[in-house]
């Protein structure tokens, strides 16, 4: 005979189509616990849906966890039916605790589809349609799958693509435009934005991807060459000394570790990019400097004063940009369950300043001097430092 785990691991999978906890013996909580299969994120889990008087609430589980879940609830339900596509299932339990399994088999039932958690995203890279980077790359088969494990990947991609496509009507059409990619990495987001850009969208982009690492420019030089992209190019460098460039339109720096950051804003200032988009990681600097006596009872936790630094050092980044004539934002770029550098600094030149002094007293309070600012600013940063 079946044990309750056995009967679980048989039951829970793509196949089923629902399950029902029902006649609570012991203990608080739900009356009814009703399982179904949903998709989410592009991935498979297990929505219940718990009746508690006259509240119903919703809790999403993985395969292993629901099944954790079902054998422990066993001890507080009295039975549990299922219904699949191929085969049913019960458990009863009995008022002296024995356990009762059974199962049926059927012919398939029809038309029933997993149903989607939301309604299904409509992404700018499209599954089905293979793009050669993403499969040398590890993101997608060669007939267009997603791979599983990389899914969260070919989101982050396409969600950095909405975040460029937003900013289309800023970039000019009608002339060449110039890109430039610090610590580009491996570059899934360099060749996501040529391949968009160029291939889907008809812009004259000329991307430059730059890092430090010799291996990871020369294997990003190579692809590029096999896909025939002849205007993305790949160099070694680093972000303060990089003169290749005269001028650019868009400026993009993802995970630039701490003050790498703000020599690459600086920069696009000084080259008077159009946009801006940066992704900060490693903000360290305020870190080190800040002070104030009226929140150093909540900074004298060193998790939450380092969070604190990292959230000024972008806030201010974001007022930086705005005193040299950009309109900014502060944007979600991916979940925090799957890192926490997840704010995106985007920023679009629209000529209109905003006076340093409006956030300078700020900076005074907090008793910080970010390299932004001594980039920016260099009179401004040397006059405070000698008062």
């Amino acid at each position: 005979m079946k044990t309750i785990r056995e009967f679980l691991e048989e039951q829970i999978n793509e196949q089923l189509i629902q399950a029902v906890l029902s006649g609570r013996r012991t203990g608080e909580g739900p009356s009814k616990v009703k399982l179904r299969p949903v998709e989410l994120k592009g991935r498979i889990c297990y929505q219940a849906s718990m009746t508690e008087g006259p509240k119903v609430y919703h809790k999403n589980y993985s395969k292993e966890e629901i099944i954790d879940y079902l054998e422990y609830a066993m001890k507080e339900f009295r039975q549990l039916q299922t219904k699949g596509r191929m085969q049913d299932g019960s458990i009863l339990i009995s008022k002296k605790g024995k356990a009762t399994i059974k199962t049926k088999q059927h012919a398939p039932t029809q038309n029933t589809k997993i149903a989607p958690h939301n309604r299904v995203k409509q992404y700018i890279l499209k599954e089905g349609t293979a793009a050669p980077f993403l499969v040398d790359l590890g993101v997608m088969t060669k007939d267009g799958k997603i791979v599983a494990s990389r899914y969260d990947k070919f989101r982050q991609i396409n969600r950095f693509l909405e975040f460029i496509r937003d900013i289309l009507p800023k970039l000019p059409k009608d002339r060449e435009i110039t890109i430039l990619d610090f610590g580009c990495g491996k570059s899934y987001l360099t060749f996501a934005m040529y391949y968009y850009l160029r291939e889907l969208e008809g812009f004259d982009v000329n991307i430059i991807g730059l890092d430090l690492k010799e291996d990871v420019i020369r294997h990003c030089s190579e692809l590029a060459r096999s896909y025939g992209y002849e205007k993305l190019h790949f160099y070694q460098g680093d972000i303060a000394g990089y003169e290749g460039v005269s001028s650019v339109d868009m400026v993009v720096t993802l995970h630039a570790c701490d003050t790498a950051t703000d020599f690459a804003l600086a920069k696009a200032v000084e080259w008077g990019a159009q946009v801006i988009l940066s992704v900060p990681c490693c903000q360290h600097e305020l870190n080190r400097q800040i002070r104030n006596e009226t929140l150093q009872p909540i900074m004298r936790y060193g998790i939450l004063k380092e969070r604190m630094a990292a959230l000024i050092t972008d806030g201010l980044r974001a007022e930086l940009l705005e005193s040299r004539g950009y309109e900014t934002q502060l944007l979600e770029f991916i979940d925090m369950e799957h890192t926490p550098k997840n704010i995106l600094i985007r920023a679009v030149k629209t000529g209109k300043k905003k006076s340093r002094n409006s956030f300078a007293q700020s900076m005074e309070a907090l008793h910080v001097n970010p390299t932004l600012d001594r980039l920016l600013y260099p009179e401004e940063s040397i006059s405070q430092k000698g008062e």
